[in-house]
């Protein structure tokens, strides 16, 4: 679903800050070899994703379902100096596109690619998150946050993708598919978090951002 018209969405995109010149280059090659391109962010929620990472200053941050790469580079761009970002992904046939353009960036340190389920690998991950990007399977969206919740330094944000799912958690609760009600329950589990204060943004298929209080 289109939440705007093309000409707002261009009319945005044309009064948010320009995405280096790698990240369009990487857009274009997903839009054009890679099945459901729609799941790359793009200019405008990668800019916004870059702006809070930047105002975060992540020493630890974690991306939950990579795809091409394009939103780990929006937040790797906020990393503090020493900073470093673990993103993971199942899906093997983009894993090298994505580290091409990782050293394309010169960021192939700061960013650490991990091929296998998630629910295995954020265990093993060392240390306390400033920063997470939820972006993955639908269903699993409420596991990760309880893998993660209690490992959150106060102030640290939790971004959760596709909250909106193009208006179908607007359905009736018998009526959603599973992705949906995984979706749903996220939504309503962090809104009734004390931990978590949230706002639910509007942003392409809609962004929730929670911060650790």
């Amino acid at each position: 679903m289109k939440f705007l018209s093309p000409e707002l969405e261009l009319y945005a995109e044309q009064h948010s800050t320009a995405e280096p010149s790698y990240l369009a280059e990487l857009a274009a090659e997903t839009r054009s070899s890679i099945e459901l391109p729609q799941m790359l962010s793009g200019h405008v929620q990668g800019r916004f994703l870059s702006l809070l990472s930047k105002l975060v200053r992540p020493q630890l941050a974690l991306e939950i379902g990579t795809f091409t790469g394009y939103s780990a580079l929006c937040l790797a761009e906020g990393l503090a100096p020493e900073g470093k970002l673990h993103t993971i992904d199942i899906f093997t046939p983009v894993a090298a596109m994505a580290d091409r353009y990782f050293r394309k960036a010169g960021l192939q340190k700061r960013i650490q690619q991990h091929i296998a389920p998630a629910l295995e690998v954020i265990p093993r991950i060392e240390g306390t998150f400033d920063l997470v990007f939820i972006d993955a399977d639908k269903s699993n969206y409420t596991r990760y946050l309880d893998l993660v919740i209690d490992r959150m330094n106060a102030g640290g944000l939790i971004i959760a993708d596709n909250v909106l799912w193009s208006g179908k958690v607007l359905e009736k609760a018998n009526d959603q598919d599973g992705d949906t009600q995984g979706l749903s329950a996220y939504a309503q589990r962090v809104n009734s978090d004390h931990r978590l204060e949230s706002v639910l943004l509007p942003l392409r298929d809609g962004l929730l951002v929670s911060r650790r209080k």
